[in-house]
Formats: C-alpha cells, sequence, structure tokens
C-alpha cells in the first residue's frame, strides 16, 4: 500500500500534532488514535489511556474497537517507524464519541448538532440542496458555476438509475462503469485523474474546467442513452456500452484538439489545492466548523 502524508488541517483539534496517512488506493486518511486520545484526554501516558479506553468498551459496550482500527508504521519522536493504531475519520469520531473529557466535549455537541441537521433534511430535502449551494459558494465558486454543478448531479443520477435497470447494485460496479467512460475519452481512471490534478478526497468533477466536464457530462449522457437504446444487463455488457459512450467523448475531444492544437486536459484545480508529502509528523489544526477544509 502506498501512503503518503499532509498537513491536515480539519479545525478538530487545537494545535496539536496528530500523525496522520493518507492511503492512496483508499482515497482514505488514517488517524494516529494514541494522538487523538493523547490530546483529547490531556494523558501524559496516552497509550496506556488506550489500553484502558479499549478494555472499557468491550466490558461495557462489548464494543471491539479492532473493528474500527488497524495498524500501520508511523514516525515516532525519536525518529523510528513503529506499529501504532490508527483509524479513518469514521472511526476517529466514534472513539471521540466514547472519550470521557472537558475535551471531547465541544467536539460531541458538534456532532450532534450535525446529526440533528441530517435528520431535518430527510424530511425537507431543500434543507440539503441549499447546504450544498452554500457550500460552494463559501469556497469560491460563481452562480453560474453551482447551476451547472447541480445540474450535473441531476444528469449523473439519471444514469446510475438506468445502470440500476441493467442490474449494478453495488457501489463497486458503479465505480468500475464510471471509470470505463473515464478512461476511453481522457485515458485515466478517476482516481488517476485527480491524482493528475493534485487531488485527494475533493471532487474531481468540482475542479474541471468547462471543456473537461463537457467531455464528462457528453461521455456519461451517451453512455445513459446507449444503455436505454440496448438494455445491456449485468457487469461486463454494461462495462461495454460505457467503452462505447466514452469513446463518443473521446471523438469529441480529439476533434477540439485538433483545431485547438493543444490538449484539453489540465492538471489544474479550481481552488489551487496543493499537498505536500513528507516524512515528519502532521498537524491537525481546527475550531469547530459546519465542514472540513484542507489547506497548506
Amino acid at each position: 500500500m502506498n501512503q503518503d502524508k499532509m498537513h491536515l488541517i480539519n479545525k478538530i483539534f487545537n494545535n496539536e500534532t496528530i500523525r496522520t496517512i493518507w492511503d492512496k488506493e483508499e482515497e482514505k486518511y488514517y488517524i494516529s488514535v494514541v494522538d487523538i486520545v493523547g490530546v483529547l484526554a490531556e494523558s501524559k501516558e496516552p497509550r496506556k489511556y488506550w489500553n484502558w479506553l479499549k478494555n472499557k468498551l468491550l466490558k461495557e459496550e462489548n464494543f471491539e474497537t479492532s473493528s474500527i482500527t488497524r495498524q500501520l508504521k508511523l514516525k515516532a519522536s525519536d525518529g523510528k517507524y513503529r506499529l501504532t493504531d490508527v483509524c479513518d475519520i469514521e472511526g476517529m469520531f466514534r472513539i471521540i464519541e466514547s472519550i470521557p473529557s472537558r475535551n471531547a466535549e465541544p467536539i460531541k455537541k458538534w456532532l450532534a448538532k450535525l446529526g440533528s441537521e441530517r435528520i431535518d433534511e430527510v424530511f425537507d430535502p431543500s434543507i440539503a440542496a441549499q447546504r450544498a449551494i452554500d457550500l460552494y459558494r463559501t469556497k469560491g465558486y460563481d452562480e453560474e458555476w453551482i447551476l451547472k454543478r447541480i445540474k450535473g448531479i441531476q444528469d449523473r443520477k439519471k444514469l446510475t438509475d438506468v445502470w440500476k435497470d441493467g442490474g449494478i447494485t453495488e457501489n463497486k460496479e458503479y465505480a468500475i462503469l464510471t471509470n470505463e467512460i473515464y478512461k476511453e475519452w481522457s485515458g485515466m481512471k478517476a482516481s488517476e485523474y485527480k491524482a493528475f490534478k493534485g487531488l485527494r478526497k475533493e471532487s474531481l468533477r468540482d475542479n474541471m474546467s468547462d471543456i473537461e466536464v463537457l467531455l464528462t457530462d457528453l461521455g456519461e449522457t451517451a453512455t445513459r442513452e446507449l444503455a436505454k437504446e440496448y438494455k445491456p444487463y449485468g457487469l461486463n455488457q454494461n462495462k461495454e456500452i460505457a467503452k462505447r459512450g466514452g469513446k463518443i467523448a473521446k471523438n469529441t475531444r480529439d476533434n477540439l484538439e485538433k483545431e485547438l492544437r493543444k490538449s484539453v486536459i489540465s492538471n489544474q484545480n479550481n481552488l489551487n489545492y496543493q499537498y505536500i508529502d513528507e516524512k515528519e509528523k502532521l498537524s491537525l489544526v481546527p475550531e469547530l466548523p459546519g465542514e472540513v477544509t484542507i489547506n497548506e
């Protein structure tokens, strides 16, 4: 598993050093559990505290922390790499909820507020739509771009609905079909395209140029219409249709690049994300906002 590190400013802790690892294959962050509990519990012996907490959760809640943690080698204060328990973001919040410390209370309240807001959105989906629009505005996108993005989400849903009718039900299968479209017109899988643009958790489509979005939409729309016409069933048949849809977008790309005499594929991202891989400890610096932002 290829791993790298970054300064993850996720506004949860206050100027404390937390070791993190980015897993490129899983596109997921893993965070040192010992560092988390050491900060929130203000423990001088965080490893002992973590062992105590694991036993407490097992005895009182019959909860095996091994279900949300794994071991990876992280750099210790002496410069050596040692195996230590790590968890992903979801696991991190689960552990925080179990820490009986005043330092953890602000985060627990924040999580409770987020949970309440999501329940409200179940009863009134327009709240979720407005939240998405407001987030895009906060990130600096203009109104015209936001309108196109919302429409793109609707068009994507139309495609996945057609795939569902064609026997596609697993998230992994949706990802495979999406990659077939991307590979055909751009020469890259979605994960490779994100890496090319210097992205990690950020949305690929949110960081495309107008032409890149147009080609993506064309490939997906062509795939949808072909699937409606030929009614493929199962992964293999749908993969062939996805390739044909992507090929239509590739033909358009080739014609446009011939006229422009340059590539329309750009490694630029809209908000100038830049990650710096390094061997040192990583910082998580926060407050408690309604969103997680990543800067360097």
